[in-house]
């Protein structure tokens, strides 16, 4: 048996074979001299053999780990590599990898292609309006004009410089933003009707069309095509349809007597369908829209500046008086976007865009919408990008957004989804099928493992190819995180020069004066009615008799006479009537 001397109980061996001799202490002493040098020579071998292994294992452990680190930058690498832009570009942030973030493998998406639309979605808190802050800052830098809703109002921090701490400051290194200074920049603040705080801007109902004014009455498909009837006859008579109370008119005269007249023909307007419509007109009126509804209107070229200093301007609309008609307030947008698409020139691809169009909670704009809607909201979105307008809409789920629209939007910024009802899963289980295969994460872990202000990204590139799908740690805003308060707002809102143009409500000749003044124009009937004429000769009255009826009662009694009464009476009765209704007087002829 082997016995290792450099264990604990090894003892030498200081014996010798018997041979029948005795040793002397001095030869014991020798001997266990010699033996114990051999011992600490085994030992020493020992030692040095076990620090060479755990010097091998030691390297091979750092090898491992180098190429850990190394694999990850170069997967990292691969993916910011079809990022890689030739043009100017909007920086989002760098590539997470395995919990690290590489400062180096940058994620953008190149101007030229933001025409191609876009969306941005997560759950509540996950950092999608910061994301949409920083990215309409850089647009602005680049010159391009920005128009974003403002639902929360707390997209104001734009205009002034953001806050400059050492933990904006590590996130700015960490995702390639090494050159972050506090920023402010050119904003309008404009408000939907006078009784919000920013710039009142407002619509004319003949431009805002019945479709979009069916969205924001909530019609239904029988209801909208009546609607539309309505808007036709308006324009065909050249009665503007400016504000509520033209619309009201008009229907109103559309269901009298003299305005069946008038649509016999192109079909009718029935008095259910008119009274559903003039009640979901209160209602609009009660929540605010005879504010948001007549003239001046505006104008879009007004979102179209760029400041003294090359920046775009960023138009911010707050609801104003419309929080409690949030629909409301998309449809607006939706009609503002239509309505570009129908003022502004053809000009093909561009190296930037003209303006970005930046749609937050676009899940209001698709909810309950008719198919007419639909179809005209695909068309614009399909269509704009021929004049140089961007398009992203801004929602909780990309389920939110119709596929046909959903199939429009080249840029992907996917923040956080939560996944606590089987509702919830379906639509997690949706998302990631709409992304491109990557061996780099595994989606349906990912995106419910997102932290605050990253998210899964995917673009087009300048060759119009999707990228890698890249976990990214997204860039903070150089403007302030925060609103600026109401006082501040309304005081940049009366400073500007859209202030002058927009502050006063015209009131100009339209369908309610036109149709007025027709009623007011129309000549008095005549006093007399058209009493049947009196017989040429009475018949001879009997001779009195002193207890018979007396001379009014044999008259009364008359058949002639009895007729003569009934048709005056019939006569004054019509008239009476017409009165009473609200349907005004026939002249006689």
């Amino acid at each position: 048996m082997t016995v290792d001397p450099a264990s604990e109980n090894f003892t030498p061996d200081v014996s010798v074979p018997s041979t029948g001799v005795e040793l002397s202490p001095a030869e014991k002493a020798k001997v266990a001299k010699a033996a114990a040098v051999e011992a600490a020579r085994v030992a020493a071998e020992a030692l040095a053999a076990a620090e060479a292994a755990e010097k091998e294992a030691a390297a091979a452990e750092s090898d491992t780990a180098d190429a850990a680190v190394a694999g990850a930058s170069t997967v990292a690498g691969e993916i910011a590599a079809g990022y890689a832009s030739e043009g100017a570009a909007l920086e989002l942030g760098t590539v997470v990898l395995d919990g690290t973030t590489d400062p180096d493998a940058k994620i953008r998406i190149p101007l030229a292609t933001l025409n191609r639309h876009g969306l941005v979605a997560g759950a509540t808190g996950t950092g999608k309006t910061k994301t949409l802050q920083g990215i309409a800052e850089q647009l602005s830098a680049a010159g391009v004009p920005v128009v974003m809703a403002d639902v929360k109002g707390d997209l104001s921090g734009l205009s002034a410089p953001g806050s400059d701490n050492e933990k904006i400051r590590a996130r700015a290194v960490d995702t390639g933003a090494s050159d972050w200074v506090p920023t402010g920049y050119p904003v309008e603040f404009l408000s939907l009707g006078t009784e919000g705080i920013g710039i009142p801007v407002r619509a004319t109902i003949t431009a805002f069309g019945p479709i979009l004014l069916s969205k924001v009455l909530g019609l239904n498909n029988t209801q909208e095509s009546t609607l539309g009837l309505i808007f036709h006859w308006a324009d065909k008579q050249g009665l503007a349809l400016l504000d509520l109370k033209d619309l009201r008119a008009v229907i109103t005269h559309l269901t009298s007597d003299e305005g069946k007249a008038d649509l016999k023909g192109i079909g009718g307007v029935s008095s259910a369908t008119a009274g559903v419509i003039l009640r979901a007109l209160v209602n609009l009126e009660a929540d605010g829209g005879d504010t948001f509804f007549g003239e001046p209107e505006l104008e879009t070229e007004d979102l179209l500046r760029v400041g003294a200093d090359g920046k775009g301007v960023i138009t911010l609309f707050e609801l104003g008086a419309h929080a409690a008609r949030p629909v409301m307030f998309s449809t607006f947008l939706m009609w503002v976007l239509a309505d570009m698409f129908q003022t502004l020139p053809e000009v093909g691809d561009v190296d930037k865009p003209k303006l970005v169009f930046i749609f937050d909670e676009a899940h209001l704009l698709f909810a309950d919408a008719s198919k007419a809607f639909l179809q005209q909201v695909q068309q614009t979105v399909k269509l704009i990008r021929s004049k140089g307008v961007g398009v992203f809409f801004c929602t909780q789920l990309p389920t939110d957004v119709p596929n046909e629209v959903l199939s429009q939007l080249g840029a992907r910024i996917q923040h956080a989804l939560r996944a606590f009802t089987p509702d919830d899963q379906k639509a997690l289980n949706k998302t990631v099928r709409t992304y491109p295969k990557t061996k780099a994460y595994d989606l349906e872990k990912a995106l419910t493992s997102l932290g605050t202000g990253e998210a899964i990204v995917t673009v087009l590139s300048e060759k119009g190819a999707p990228t890698p799908v890249a976990w990214t740690k997204i860039r903070p805003p150089r403007s302030l995180m925060d609103t600026i308060g109401n006082e501040a707002i309304a005081a940049a809102a009366t400073a500007s020069p859209l202030s002058a143009k927009y502050r006063e409500t015209i009131d100009r000749e339209s369908a309610y004066e036109k149709l007025q003044a027709r009623v007011a124009d129309a000549p008095a009937p005549t006093e007399n009615f058209d009493y049947p004429p009196l017989p040429t000769e009475l018949p001879d009255l009997p001779p009195p008799a002193p207890e018979g009826p007396s001379a009014a009662e044999r008259i009364m009694d008359n058949p002639a006479v009895k007729s003569f009464l009934r048709s005056a009476a019939s006569a004054a009765g019509r008239e009476i009537s017409r009165s009473i209704f609200g349907t005004g007087r026939r002249r006689k002829r």
